[in-house]
């Protein structure tokens, strides 16, 4: 049955989504930090216990907060429903370990968070789960990785941190013909920006810590899809391994998810006008931001989403010692690995993201010391674009 909710703007879902109100009639959302709960009676703790009765039993299975920040999210996502962890890894890596055995495929897209690449290179195969990487742009490789049976596809796109497109729709179509899932990390875009479950997905994850959060407080992390998978492979990898979400964050998520729109937008707005004022300077190689024409794949990008987001990429005339030199000249930009964030915050992707990955690795992804990376706030635009020119002059 359709609710009311579902028909609302983006903006109404961000504020009144999910909302359940205590017997105090609070306005803002309740916090519940504790980690159980009593009960009227022995059966009826029994009851809830097995599954009988509706109810909260322990923080680790649930939590009212957590669970009014897991139905917002699942009503801005248009997904059937949502579960909350500790963090973004903590999401990602349960969508990807949980529906997998010994025996399975995984395909993944070679340009990927480090963390996520070595989940794929690393701890899979150890478990017995062939891992294979494809050049995420090349429709060609995705149609010879998924020529044989796969049980699970992951993708970033935009992709960290060059910010690489790759087309879901039909790579969505390829993975579903392989019985593959297809599992996208949508946090660059954020779901004001791009809807991978209307592309095709399966399941999306983010890490709330990025945009969600926006201000850099606190660590969360969200799995979306479809009730039966998330029933059948996500709760019981949740409850045994217990990647629980603090109920403490999911408000402090819960209150920044009121203004995710209005900062997505600022945020984007200002990368553009960066992007472009940093485009033409001599000491500038290239500058990677999906929402120009001269991105690799800008088409993609201009499918896919409604802007071209908060991240920018570009790569200096030198390496690593030149890289340093530009970052370390930065008089309001601060030096952070972090992104999403109302402060601009700038990157060494090869020393920091990625620095867990060979040379051959980085390379693959088109990565070299070079390039920086740029999560762009709320700042005034042209301040921000300034100090980059100063630093960049610097060189």
């Amino acid at each position: 049955m359709t609710k009311r909710s579902d028909n609302w703007a983006p903006a109404t879902k961000l504020v009144r989504g999910g909302t359940m109100r205590s017997q105090f009639g609070e306005t803002s959302e309740a916090m519940f930090l504790t980690s159980g709960f009593a009960y009227d009676s022995a059966e009826q703790a029994a009851a809830r216990m097995a599954g009988d009765e509706d109810g909260f039993v322990y923080s680790r299975y649930g939590n009212p907060t957590n669970q009014m920040l897991a139905e917002r999210l699942a009503l801005l996502e248009g997904a059937e429903t949502c579960r909350v962890t500790a963090s973004g890894m903590g999401a990602i890596s349960s969508a990807m370990i949980a529906p997998c055995s010994a025996g399975d495929r995984v395909v993944a897209a070679n340009a990927l968070f480090g963390s996520c690449r070595h989940i794929c290179s690393t701890i899979l195969p150890r478990y017995g789960v062939e891992t294979e990487f494809v050049n995420g742009a090349d429709l060609e490789a995705w149609k010879r990785a998924l020529s044989k049976p796969t049980r699970l596809v992951l993708i970033e796109s935009p992709s960290n941190p060059l910010l690489e497109a790759v087309d879901i729709a039909a790579v969505a179509e390829l993975a579903h013909a392989a019985g593959a899932l297809l599992v996208i990390d949508n946090v660059f875009a954020s779901p004001i920006l791009q809807k991978p479950l209307e592309l095709g997905a399966d399941i999306v994850v983010y890490s709330a810590t990025k945009h969600m959060d926006g201000q850099g407080r606190v660590l969360l992390g969200a799995i979306l899809g479809q009730s039966e998978f998330i029933e059948e492979h996500i709760d019981p990898w949740l409850r045994h391994t217990g990647p629980a979400a603090s109920p403490f964050n999911a408000w402090v998520v819960l209150k920044g998810l009121e203004t995710l729109e209005l900062r997505v937008a600022q945020a984007s707005a200002n990368a553009a006008k960066i992007a472009d004022a940093i485009a033409d300077h001599p000491n500038i190689q290239a500058v990677r931001y999906p929402g120009r024409t001269d991105h690799p794949n800008f088409a993609i990008h201009q499918k896919q989403m409604s802007s071209g987001g908060t991240l920018v990429a570009f790569s200096i005339k030198g390496a690593r010692a030149e890289a340093f030199k530009m970052l370390n000249a930065l008089e309001l930009v601060d030096i952070s690995n972090n992104l999403g964030d109302t402060k601009s915050l700038a990157c060494h992707p090869c020393s920091t993201t990625h620095r867990a990955l060979t040379d051959e690795e980085q390379a693959e992804m088109g990565l070299d010391e070079s390039w920086i990376r740029l999560s762009v706030g709320l700042e005034n635009a042209g301040d921000v674009s300034q100090d980059l020119i100063q630093a960049l002059n610097a060189l």
